[in-house]
């Protein structure tokens, strides 16, 4: 499936479209499919770049926001925190929290010395 990407304030070109598009195919790695890829882009009147990316997962959804000088360097930090809560997210069934529960109660022994 296709990111859909929106500019506003600035036009949206095939090489900002190739990296964000490479930047979402590389969270594929986590084997979750992701649903309804959307990405802005804006530009901050602080001449700042801001870039924003949501998608959905089973049993949720991921957003991410990052505002930076470099457009690229705008998108690598959306990455980064796009990763971030899909690998919190893969690896939430087996985390400690989650298997703590589920242990069953210890019986003591009596020593009969």
């Amino acid at each position: 499936m296709t990111v859909e990407i929106t500019g506003k304030n600035l036009d949206v070109t095939p090489a900002i479209r190739e990296r964000i598009e490479f930047k979402f195919n590389k969270l594929d790695k986590y084997q979750v499919p992701l649903i309804n890829k959307h990405a802005v882009i804006s530009t901050e009147p602080n001449r700042q770049f801001k870039v924003e990316a949501s998608a959905a997962i089973p049993g949720g959804n991921i957003v991410a926001s990052a505002e930076h000088d470099d457009m690229y360097g705008a998108i690598t930090e959306v990455y980064q925190k796009l990763e971030r809560q899909l690998n919190k997210q893969t690896h939430k069934p087996s985390a400690r929290r989650a298997s703590h529960s589920n242990k069953p109660e210890l019986v003591e022994e009596e020593n009969d010395a």
